[in-house]
Parts: structure tokens; C-alpha cells; sequence
């Protein structure tokens, strides 16, 4: 489906502001900040936050279409987007994916490092708005999908904290844990909720899930045998430290996502090859795709890939090539 009504941009603050806070809550913001802070800011950070965004998101994506509640009617409403029009629109996935990494990222951090309370406060909430805001801008939701999604985040991350050291401990030391990371996601994928018609929604739940269960099976194996920790002992002498810090977590990121980027390439042409051969359809058939039997391994396999390589390769390779 596509925007049902043309539109002229009257204030380009506005509109790139909006647009690209509503970026903050798509792939191309999980694929590089969730690998980054595992990366250059904390391990444990980074194992909470795909936690809480991973349930969370599931259960907003089920959510939305167990309740079916339709997206704003265009006209009079002017959509700027046209992937996401084909899904319903309570609660908006994106309010709550931003209130989830924001104070998810905020509460790991406050136990973590020293900065000011309210700096971090005034930090996640202003992140939380303004892609909230940019679900109203684009028209995609109303304002009681952005405050249900808000809402529905907040509590679920309530209810979650208590949990977050013993889930963490559990999927770090339990000899289960791999497996338990694999077959439980897939058993939600294959069994997600059945419309009448086509929704990105269960694709985009098994790119989600995918990712969290790759990046899990990482975390544990790192933790069997010890990984190294990221430390600035491999730091230059002679430069100042703050631009021996950036240079490290620029190159460590562009390393990182390169590879990450290469995965999803490799494991999407040959994943879909390997389907397209197994039920004979060409891989540029978008509506095989679309299949159950396809869609859901070719997209867990694909982004379990990028998971796992993001958490086990990735640091080996930085290692190797003395980032750490």
C-alpha cells in the first residue's frame, strides 16, 4: 500500500527531524546501536537491553495484530510512509521501542557508571518523545497508539528490572541456554497470530527475534570460554586519551558493522537460494516469500547470523586486529 495523498513540505526542520527520529525505531537503528554498546560501552548493558527489547517488541507485534485496530484513515491524515501502512496501529511498536532501549539503556547505565541522574533522565525521555512525536508527524498513529505503546513499555520494563540479574545470570551459565534461545523463539514465529491478509509484522518479529537468540547463544558461548573484555590497556601512548577512546570506538564500530553487513548479505542470498530450490520458486518472487515456511527461516537464520556473529566473531576479529 502506498501514501494515499500527495504532499508538500512546508517546514524541513520539522520534516527531517521527524523523519529520521522515526528511523530510531526501525532495523537500521537495532543494527548498529545494540551492536555498538556490546561493542565500545558495556557487555552487561548491552545483554539487558536486546532482553527487554526483544519481549518487548514481541508482544507489541502480537499485540497489534490480536487487537486490530486499523492506522489513521488517509485522507484526512497524509501517511509518508508505506511499508509499515499494511500493519494495524495499536499500540505503535515504535513508542515502545524507543521507551524500552531509552530507559532500558538508562537504568543499566546508572548502575554501571558515574554521570548525572537527571542528564540521563532528560536524555531517554527526549529520545522516547521524539520518536513518539514522529509516529504523529508521518501519520502512521494516533495519540492513543503512541501513548498505549508508551504506556505498555513502561510496565513491562516494571515488571521486568526485579528479574533483569537472575534472567542475566540464567542465560550466561544455564547449559540449556542455547537451545532454550533457539526453539522457543522459533516456536513463537511459527505460531505467530493469522490474518486475512498480508502484514510485515511476523516477518519483522522474526528479524527481532532471530537477532536477540543469535546474539544470546553469543553471550553464552563468550561467557564458556572466558571472552576477553573490551579495555583501553591496548591504547597508544603518546596521544591524548580522549582522541585515543575515539579513534578505537570508531574504528572497532566500522570493523564491527561491516561484518555485521556482510552476514546479512551472505546468510539472506543463501538462505533464500536454499528455499527458493527446496519449494521452486525464484528468489525475487515476493509473494513465496511471503510463505510461512519461507519467511520465518529465512529470516531467523539470517538474523541469528548477524546476532551471533555481532557477539562472538565480531570481538575475535577485533582482537586479532588490536582494538580491544
Amino acid at each position: 500500500q502506498g501514501c494515499t495523498q500527495k504532499y508538500i513540505v512546508k517546514n524541513y526542520f520539522y520534516y527531517y527531524l521527524f523523519k529520521l527520529s522515526a528511523a530510531l525505531g526501525e532495523e537500521i537503528f537495532y543494527i548498529t546501536f545494540l551492536p555498538f554498546t556490546y561493542w565500545n560501552i558495556d557487555h552487561s548493558v548491552s545483554r539487558r537491553m536486546i532482553i527487554v527489547w526483544s519481549i518487548v517488541m514481541y508482544i507489541g507485534q502480537v499485540s497489534k495484530d490480536i487487537l486490530k485496530w486499523p492506522r489513521p484513515l488517509s485522507p484526512p491524515v497524509v501517511k509518508l510512509e508505506v511499508r509499515t501502512n499494511a500493519e494495524y496501529g495499536m499500540p505503535s511498536t515504535h513508542a515502545m521501542a524507543a521507551t524500552a532501549i531509552s530507559f532500558s539503556f538508562f537504568i543499566a547505565t546508572t548502575n554501571q557508571y558515574k554521570y548525572p541522574f537527571e542528564l540521563g533522565l532528560v536524555a531517554a525521555f527526549v529520545f522516547s518523545t521524539l520518536v513518539c512525536l514522529s509516529r504523529l508527524y508521518t501519520g502512521m498513529h494516533t495519540v492513543l497508539d503512541v501513548i498505549g505503546g508508551a504506556l505498555i513499555s513502561a510496565v513491562l520494563l516494571v515488571l521486568l528490572y526485579p528479574a533483569w540479574d537472575t534472567i542475566d545470570h540464567l542465560l550466561l551459565t544455564s547449559p540449556f541456554c542455547p537451545l532454550f534461545s533457539i526453539v522457543v523463539p522459533l516456536v513463537l514465529c511459527y505460531n505467530y497470530p493469522k490474518l486475512d491478509y498480508y502484514s510485515p509484522t511476523r516477518g519483522d518479529t522474526t528479524t527481532i527475534l532471530g537477532a536477540a537468540a543469535g546474539a544470546t547463544v553469543g553471550f553464552w558461548l563468550n561467557n564458556q570460554y572466558a571472552a576477553p573484555a573490551y579495555t583501553s590497556k591496548s591504547f597508544q601512548s603518546g596521544f591524548p586519551l580522549a582522541i585515543s577512546t575515539m579513534v578505537f570506538v570508531l574504528a572497532r564500530f566500522f570493523v564491527g558493522i561491516l561484518v555485521v553487513l556482510l552476514t546479512r548479505w551472505v546468510m539472506k542470498s543463501v538462505v533464500l537460494g536454499a528455499l527458493g530450490y527446496r519449494y521452486k520458486f525464484p528468489i525475487r518472487d515476493l509473494e513465496a516469500r511471503r510463505r510461512l515456511e519461507v519467511e520465518v527461516p529465512y529470516k531467523f537464520v539470517t538474523y541469528s547470523s548477524v546476532g551471533f556473529m555481532a557477539t562472538v566473531v565480531v570481538p575475535l576479529l577485533h582482537e586479532l586486529l588490536g582494538l580491544m
